[in-house]
């Protein structure tokens, strides 16, 4: 086997359905295309959106955004927004959907295998009383991520049930894998030699006790 698996790589669409069957026809038909009462109690339901988005050159982007459940708001069946909060002011995602217009999410609701997926045109706004409309995360969001869904669906089950993502006892064990401080230390040591775990400790602590608003 080649050690580059993008030599051997598939290059036509066509190719996979060579290896895959059809879709069945209750998989197309979920779509529905806009929020319904159902998507509504969902989306109430979650305080954990992904949110997917891409730059203009292509570069692509899935980051987390969480609140009380709910703090995505469902503006109509048409619209959605979702509240900025207090980050580490990259701006990868609302740069990216200023730059693109387009959008994916799926929303996660503890403890249940259930998720709703829902894509489509996006824009970020500063409107006032749009904002004001909104269940701020912390302070009131200096800006919003509205969506106007083009695809809505509840996605398959499968993949929460095969992670046993919710199951304590499929957790890795205490010390099995790296604290969020000992990977920001790796992560951040070759451009910052002078810097050690405790003070990295230290901001992540300071972080979520004064900047979590």
């Amino acid at each position: 086997m080649t050690d580059d698996a993008f030599v051997r790589a598939l290059t036509d669409p066509a190719q996979l359905r060579e290896i895959y069957d059809a879709p069945i026809d209750r998989a197309l038909r979920k779509d529905i295309g806009r929020i319904d009462e159902m998507c509504r109690r969902l989306i109430a339901g979650s305080g954990m959106v992904f949110v997917a988005t891409y730059s203009a050159e292509g570069r692509c982007d899935v980051s987390p955004r969480g609140g009380p459940a709910g703090f995505v708001s469902v503006l109509d069946e048409g619209r959605l927004a979702i509240p900025d909060a207090t980050g580490n002011r990259r701006l990868d995602t609302l740069e990216n959907v200023v730059a693109t217009g387009q959008i994916g999410l799926i929303f996660v609701i503890g403890g249940r295998d259930t998720t709703l997926r829902v894509n489509g045109r996006a824009c970020v706004t500063a409107d006032p009383e749009l904002l004001d409309r909104l269940t701020p995360v912390g302070n009131p969001p200096p800006t919003a991520i509205v969506v106007e869904p083009a695809e809505v669906y509840a996605h398959c089950p499968k993949a929460f049930v095969r992670s046993g993502l919710w199951d304590p006892a499929s957790w890795p064990a205490g010390g099995q894998l790296p604290s969020s401080a000992e990977v920001t230390l790796a992560h951040l040591h070759p451009a910052d030699p002078e810097l050690e775990l405790e003070e990295v400790r230290r901001r992540e602590r300071e972080s979520l006790e004064k900047r979590l608003a």
